[in-house]
């Protein structure tokens, strides 16, 4: 065991793209919030557009004290209105997915300046032209990417550095045989920067599309390692080979809800509410993982509100946070 250990808060959170774009800046978003002391005057229904949605997530964020965040579905206008609102206190890393510059939904990676600093970053699609961008696997319903990050983190003075890396995803809403194909591509890279860096401990974040069980379990249960992984392309295989060290090919991923003590995950449920308060099909989809060889310790989990007093949801999926110990 280490002689000391840093903590970080840890969040995954499908914002939902701006499906309702219009030009209202954000110092105009500020300025119409309501008086703290005045109760709501309504109760708004339904999906509101992005320009009042993306204060309600600046906030929730400022609340949970998250020093590191994976987000999903965020189109470029919603990436820089979180760096704004974030008073320029977070960095992000990330590329829009069909053209790998600024096109299409980014799954950017948010770290506090204070308490990272960002050594590495790439990009890699989850199809079978990994390294192409906008590619996408036959019977997808859109291109797919994960983003990589590797940081060191603020250590006190005369401590060893400390590093931690991420991967940040968004898999398929349509195709399950994308979900495992993505779902097996993130693994084999767990498991090269385990050979590449045996001691910088992996976490994982994202949206997977896939429950814990049932028919729509397969990239949970890949990652996992309770199902086979599919073959991954021999490109990728290529560029990120892991030939010789012992037992990086068995690592698997470790849920951090179920491996948290159980007094310390919190009660709520579903990640995926839609743009309702209550709804029969609401499902646990969002995860945020662990690589198997350890490095990390998961102290608690809990799923943030997306809710207001006065309807609004400020995403249609919830925010999943956890506390993690890098040792």
């Amino acid at each position: 065991m280490s002689p000391f250990s840093i903590s970080v808060r840890l969040a995954t959170w499908n914002l939902r793209f701006d499906a309702q774009p219009d030009s209202i800046p954000v110092a105009a978003s500020l300025a119409a919030l309501p008086d703290p002391r005045a109760a709501p005057l309504q109760v708004l229904l339904g999906e509101q557009p992005w320009s009042d949605r993306r204060v309600r997530v600046a906030q929730r964020l400022w609340a949970s004290h998250v020093d590191l965040v994976g987000f999903q579905e965020a189109l470029i206008r919603q990436v820089r209105d979180l760096e704004e609102l974030m008073d320029n206190e977070f960095a992000w890393v990330g590329v829009g997915r069909d053209d790998g510059i600024a096109a299409g939904e980014f799954n950017p990676i948010f770290y506090r300046r204070t308490a990272f600093t960002l050594l590495e970053t790439d990009t890699f699609w989850l199809s079978h032209e990994p390294f192409k961008p906008g590619s996408r696997f036959p019977g997808a319903g859109s291109p797919r990417l994960a983003t990589f990050a590797l940081f060191r983190l603020s250590a006190p003075a005369g401590n060893p550095p400390r590093n931690v890396a991420l991967i940040n995803l968004h898999l398929d809403n349509v195709s399950d045989a994308q979900r495992r194909f993505g779902a097996a591509m993130v693994l084999h890279r767990a498991r090269f920067e385990a050979y590449e860096r045996p001691e910088v401990p992996l976490l994982v974040t994202g949206d997977f599309n896939s429950s814990t069980s049932g028919p729509d379990s397969g990239a949970y249960a890949v990652l996992t390692g309770t199902a086979p992984a599919p073959t991954i392309p021999d490109e990728f295989a290529r560029r990120f080979p892991f030939p010789s060290r012992p037992n990086a090919a068995g690592l698997v991923m470790h849920d951090l809800r179920v491996v948290a003590p159980r007094p310390f995950v919190g009660g709520d449920w579903a990640t995926f509410t839609d743009f309702w308060h209550r709804k029969d099909d609401q499902e646990l989809i969002d995860f945020v993982f662990g690589r198997s060889d350890g490095g990390w310790k998961a102290k608690g989990a809990f799923i943030e509100t997306a809710l207001s007093d006065d309807g609004m949801l400020a995403s249609d999926h919830r925010p999943v946070v956890t506390d993690v110990v890098i040792s």
